[in-house]
């Protein structure tokens, strides 16, 4: 089938993907003398750099993700199509879709990277990664699972293990989501239990390199490790994930039991660039010329992290700033390409790296700047917040956070949707909430909230309980 064919404007450019390379480069295009269809399997732009936000129940999905036919509504050159791009056949300049084909002038590759388990996808029943807001969401249903198992669960020992949270990978996703693991044992739900204490929750990152944040310099990677350190978190280097099951993780030798095990390590680009027909790097991602054309076709260009770009001998991250910029330089070399004029090179403008570690806690390097701590975070929390999509959605993202700020609450703790069945089936057989471990109850109708293992008999006298009372 050939989809949206037209005599009316001679020139078709298809754009695969809504993320951060092909949206701006949608955009960019308003103006040109061509048509414009973008494709992506999902309808909406989702802004990737926040989804730590979501799985650790700061803010809802719809705060982080707008509806791609929204966003370019008044763009009349733009067509919104909802299909998934099986493959590419670039000799007959056709993109073949999940219900036909769609034939192009020029075509920009946006479709991203997906999560990769080196060689062990079996893993990612148990260790969720986090790319999409199902992902998110499975994150968000796995944590605040685990706190409700701990409360009703019987074995000390089980209850610890649902109490251990681990995660694989110190990249920035990786630290920024450890360090809101740890901020909500600490403080979100420090009072809302009444049988543990959330605050003795573990919360370990696993890092197979030396130290934390790899691609920072040594001595932001060093600082972030400390502001960790100093939240709770558990760091360990040079370690190396052999083993992951529904009952923890195992690091070679060491078994480390946590019914919560979190991906953050790996990354593979899009399987749509083996269709392509071109050499590939080792992470699948597709080795553009200079221009971020594909090579030996100049009317396709490949943007984001499915492209492989080599500035000043190191290759450009995986980053939204990056992407941003090839997306807007491929939909300048086709304005070019349509008025008959030559494409120009890809220059690329460090714009900088930030990871946030918790509240007030971050590191960053902006143009050789290197900050932490408190400047560093405001200089993350505007910069992300300039990014995101819409008025409405920066108006919102910004009321929840400083809500949050202001009262250490998180607004979204829903947990919906089915449980894994190694979740479900994961409590003792006996799981109940013994009698003896009741507790008296406390001010306004409250139960007064104590570790089990630190009530030694339902008589205790009143004053031992006083610093569990939590009124709300």
């Amino acid at each position: 089938m050939d989809m949206l064919r037209s005599s009316e404007m001679p020139k078709h450019v298809v754009i695969l993907g809504a993320g951060f390379g092909g949206l701006y480069a949608a955009r960019a295009l308003r103006r040109a003398q061509a048509r414009v269809t973008v494709v992506d399997r999902r309808n909406h732009h989702l802004f990737q750099p926040l989804l730590y936000q979501v799985a650790t129940a700061a803010v809802g999905p719809s705060e982080i993700a707008a509806p791609i036919r929204s966003i370019l509504r008044r763009q009349a050159n733009a067509t919104v199509v909802l299909s998934e791009a099986r493959s590419i056949a670039p000799n007959r300049k056709v993109v073949i879709l999940s219900h036909g084909e769609m034939r192009y002038d020029f075509l920009i590759v946006a479709t991203g990277a997906t999560h990769s388990y080196f060689g062990h996808d079996e893993w990612a029943r148990y260790a969720p990664a986090l790319k999409t807001i199902e992902d998110a969401l499975e994150i968000r249903r796995r944590v605040l699972f685990a706190y409700e198992a701990a409360e009703v669960e019987s074995d000390p020992q089980r209850r610890r293990d649902w109490l251990t949270f681990a995660v694989v990978g110190a990249g920035p996703t990786g630290v920024e989501l450890a360090g809101a693991l740890a901020e909500i044992s600490r403080h979100t739900l420090a009072h809302d239990f009444r049988r543990i204490d959330p605050k003795q929750a573990r919360i370990i990152l696993v890092e197979g390199l030396p130290r934390v944040l790899p691609p920072y310099a040594p001595i932001l990677s060093e600082k972030a490790q400390r502001q960790m350190a100093s939240l709770g978190v558990e760091v360990r280097t040079n370690a190396h994930v052999t083993h992951i099951d529904e009952h923890g993780v195992s690091l070679g030798n060491e078994r480390i039991p946590a019914r919560t095990v979190l991906w953050c390590a790996g990354v593979a680009a899009s399987p749509l660039a083996k269709s392509l027909n071109v050499p590939l790097d080792r992470a699948g991602r597709v080795l553009v010329r200079p221009d971020l054309t594909l090579p030996g076709h100049d009317d396709v260009f490949v943007v984001g992290d499915l492209a492989a770009v080599e500035k000043n001998g190191k290759l450009v991250p995986g980053v939204a700033p990056a992407a941003v910029q090839e997306g807007l330089h491929a939909a300048r070399n086709i304005v070019r390409a349509l008025r008959g004029e030559p494409y120009e090179p890809f220059r690329y403008i460090d714009k900088g790296s930030l990871a946030t570690i918790g509240r007030s806690r971050a590191v960053a390097e902006i143009r050789g700047l290197k900050l932490s701590g408190f400047v560093a975070w405001i200089s993350w929390l505007t910069i992300h917040v300039f990014f995101l999509i819409g008025f409405r959605n920066r108006f919102i993202v910004i009321i929840n956070w400083a809500y949050s700020y202001l009262t250490f609450r998180r607004g979204a703790r829903l947990i919906t949707g089915p449980l894994p069945p190694h979740q479900l089936t994961s409590l003792s057989p006996n799981t109940h909430v013994p009698l003896d471990e009741r507790t008296p109850f406390g001010p306004f109708g409250h139960q007064a909230m104590t570790a089990p293992e630190k009530l030694e008999s339902p008589t205790q006298e009143p004053e031992k309980l006083e610093a569990f009372v939590c009124p709300v």
